[in-house]
């Protein structure tokens, strides 16, 4: 929003008369001295992390088709020293909006004390003014890198004042520049960000002294948490019931957890290489993932007695029952089961 833009729009709605961009100016300025005072949000070394994405998206050529496909613009924003991060991936869902957080941390080189989203659906499953319900998958994102997320209030824009001129800023400086370029591919159009982001970082800037660069290598760096040694990876996790057969579902495949546990709610974390299940914090069962939709993986031990029992007699197993009882039996009992 400009104050060109509401002129612009106020001259279409009093086309009979309507003062100049000049004196609207002034009328603006004046107007403004009236209203309530705004107080200044001064920001701790290190504190904060504003995260969002731009309105804006970037176009992506298939190259084979002739295709575009839209890519989201994620923008991080430090709050003491305003250095910046931006990163474009294929949507918001949820495993693009967590792993750019990984990849700005690795960025930055160490961790905030809070990190400040929006309410997006990604990163809250239920807004609310004070206390929010963070999505479980993010919540785990944060214990991993020992930080706290707290999400902006609704309808409270100065929470989030920080990120949203972050958000213009590479709108303005990086997406314009780019808008009239052709990309092939995700990375591609990452490694030209990359490229004006330094260059965004190291302009000096008007209202403060030095460079986003330079204030946060001088304020905001030394205060960060360190990184965690064992690197970060996407994990899943989401509340799952137990069915009557002791399956639980994960991303549509079936996992077995001790049949003692039938109709209790559990909570899974699903990596790319396993699946854990907890029941009131205590790990119950964990299985390599499985990417076989509608199929089952299910361990013996996890099977009532009678089940596994009933498990043991297999075909082959009638067959050597039958053989004990002379060569008649045991091509009888084959015939029934062939039948």
């Amino acid at each position: 929003m400009t104050l060109l833009l509401l002129w612009q729009e106020y001259k279409e709605r009093h086309e009979e008369g309507f003062y100049s961009y000049t004196h609207f100016c002034r009328q603006y300025k004046a107007w403004l001295k009236c209203q309530k005072p705004s107080m200044r949000q001064n920001h701790k070394a290190g504190e904060k992390l504003f995260v969002d994405y731009c309105g804006p998206t970037m176009n992506i050529v298939d190259a084979s088709t002739g295709e575009y496909r839209t890519a989201q613009v994620f923008v991080a924003v430090m709050g003491a020293s305003n250095y910046t991060y931006a990163e474009a991936t294929y949507s918001q869902k949820l495993e693009d909006w967590v792993m750019s957080h990984a990849r700005c941390f690795e960025f930055l080189g160490g961790v905030p004390e809070l990190v400040i989203p929006d309410n997006l659906k990604s990163a809250v499953t239920k807004p609310c003014r004070y206390e929010p319900d963070l999505n479980p998958t993010y919540q785990q994102l944060a214990t991993h890198y020992n930080t706290v997320i707290v999400p902006a209030r609704p309808y409270k824009p100065k929470d989030k004042a920080k990120a949203e001129v972050g958000v213009q800023i590479v709108e303005r400086w990086i997406m314009a520049r780019l808008r009239n370029e052709s990309f092939f591919s995700l990375r591609q159009l990452n490694l030209k960000i990359q490229k004006l982001l330094v260059d965004l970082n190291q302009r000096k800037m008007k209202k403060h002294p030095g460079s986003r660069l330079s204030q946060f290598e001088s304020i905001d760096k030394p205060a960060l948490k360190p990184l965690p040694t064992q690197a970060y990876s996407y994990t899943l996790v989401k509340q799952v019931s137990v069915h009557i057969d002791y399956h639980v579902e994960v991303e549509k495949h079936y996992y077995s957890v001790p049949h003692t546990l039938i109709k209790q709610k559990l909570e899974a974390h699903a990596t790319g290489q396993l699946v854990t299940l907890y029941h009131q914090g205590v790990q119950v069962a964990v299985h390599p993932r499985s990417h076989r939709e509608g199929a089952h993986t299910t361990l013996d031990l996890h099977m009532p007695i009678a089940h596994q029992k009933q498990q043991q007699w297999t075909p082959q197993r009638f067959e050597r029952w039958a053989a004990k009882f002379g060569g008649s039996t045991e091509q009888f009992v084959m015939q029934l089961m062939q039948d």
